[in-house]
């Protein structure tokens, strides 16, 4: 049973309970929506600002662009190692609001927190020592000098980096999208502001954009640790005093932690592989096309984003309430809704891609590369409607507790399918460019079918549970 190895439940009155608490244990609909659109605001500013950077990057050409793609896996892992520990934690604690068990939600955020400083630790010096042996050996050639300079602002920002994530996730695992909106759209608006400032006013090129990351992101996170440290008014509370490890709670986070960590840094491999087939088939250009290319991907994509964290909030608070059927109806009504979403936004790009590739290359320099962006552009507008499949059904996974399986469908997906069909499409059938494009395509639909055909069969056993 779910709560059979957790101490004695510390019951919550739901009536005075925070409102986030309240709403994830209410309709299973209103959640979805109302948990979503927050997220979905505050990724529209994230992505916004994403784009907006690229914007500035570009303007200091091409290999400009693929200094910041050669670095984008190392820090998607980062974010993975952050993202990992935070929706572990995040599902743990919906479980526990579910079960309204909050002293051990209070010992989930402490526990969260101190494996997050011990991430840190470890992954940070040898990533800025090896910076330059990684990017040579990457073949990154004659720009290593200049995307090392910018990976190790980056990495030396570690532990605000990890903060950030794993702080906001704790907030949408109680229910409070509200304040981590506040904080995405925070951190993104001052990025957009202190990008030009840095890279073009104060002439630090490149790395003035990991400067202007780094200024928002401890702007930012200031916020969060005064809310959950010194104000004290989230639902849960945090606190080192006479801190022990506990078992039991590292196997809550964990299960769900570790593989979400691997899950990402599944992802972030994948990146990397589609990095080094399109140095093999396109240079650095086409390191310049995926990185510049794939940011508008993670716009057209963002509300699903947005709409997932509600996924995993929602369905692990009705998990662990053993509320199978508005599990069931919390995913499914996402899926409709991310899926009419997707066909929407595909149409967009499609015929916008001429005009979205003219905003990154409108530098003689950059014009180079601004076919292939709309060929990217246009030929990922089928990658969309597969993605509301997988994801949600990833973030099903997550929140009740069942990482390892949101784990595998991802690895089938990302490693066992697209990358290799990239590299059969784009190499070994000598398609180019356009294969990897194809070969994401295809992976990310045929990977997506197969999560929500497992999701399916498993909510169907949690049904069968419930008595006549």
């Amino acid at each position: 049973m779910e709560n059979s190895t957790q101490s004695k439940p510390e019951k919550a009155s739901l009536p005075t309970a925070t409102k986030g608490v309240q709403t994830l244990m209410g309709n299973p609909k209103k959640a979805i929506i109302k948990l979503s659109i927050p997220m979905i605001v505050a990724m529209s500013v994230h992505t916004l600002y994403n784009f907006v950077d690229a914007l500035w990057v570009s303007g200091l050409g091409p290999d400009a662009l693929s200094a910041v793609g050669f670095f984008f896996p190392f820090f998607f892992m980062v974010f993975a190692l952050a993202a990992g520990i935070g929706v572990g934690g995040s599902s743990a604690i919906s479980r526990r609001i579910g079960a309204q068990d909050k002293k051990n939600a209070d010992s989930i955020a402490s526990h969260t927190m101190v494996m997050m400083l011990i991430t840190t630790l470890i992954i940070t010096v040898p990533f800025i020592i090896l910076a330059p042996k990684i990017f040579a050996a990457m073949g990154a050639g004659p720009i290593v000098p200049t995307v090392t300079a910018y990976a190790r602002i980056l990495f030396a920002g570690t532990l605000i980096i990890m903060f950030g994530s794993i702080a906001s996730a704790l907030l949408r695992g109680e229910g409070d999208v509200k304040r981590a909106m506040i904080i995405m759209m925070l951190g993104a608006g001052l990025n957009i502001i202190l990008d030009p400032i840095f890279i073009y006013v104060l002439k630090l090129g490149v790395t003035g954009a990991a400067w202007a990351t780094m200024v928002s992101l401890c702007v930012s996170s200031s916020f969060l640790f005064h809310w959950l440290f010194i104000k004290r008014d989230t639902y849960v509370s945090i606190s080192f005093r006479q801190f022990r490890f506990r078992k039991v709670i590292l196997k809550d986070i964990l299960r769900v932690g570790i593989p979400s960590s691997f899950m990402q840094m599944s992802m972030a491999l994948a990146m990397l592989i589609i990095n080094l087939i399109a140095v093999k088939v396109g240079g650095t250009d086409g390191v310049a096309v995926f990185t510049t290319g794939w940011r508008v991907v993670m716009f057209a994509t963002l509300p699903l984003v947005g709409i997932a964290t509600a996924v995993t909030s929602v369905t692990g608070a009705a998990f662990g309430g053993k509320a199978y059927r508005k599990l069931d109806t919390a995913y499914m009504y996402a899926i409709k809704i991310g899926v009419s979403i997707s066909l929407i936004m595909a149409i967009i790009t499609f015929f916008l891609a001429p005009s979205i590739a003219w905003l990154f290359t409108i530098t003689q320099d950059a014009f180079r590369i601004r076919s292939d962006l709309i060929t990217f552009l246009q030929t990922m507008c089928f990658f969309y409607p597969g993605v509301a499949f997988g994801m949600f059904s990833s973030a099903m996974f997550q929140g009740t507790g069942r990482g390892t399986i949101s784990l595998t469908v991802t690895i089938i997906r990302t490693i066992v399918l697209v990358a290799p069909l990239a590299y059969l499409l784009a190499v070994i059938f000598d398609k180019g460019l356009g294969g990897i494009w194809w070969g994401l395509v295809t992976g990310n639909i045929l990977g997506s079918m197969i999560a929500f055909t497992w999701g399916r069969h498993f909510i169907r056993g949690l049904l069968a549970k419930i008595p006549e």
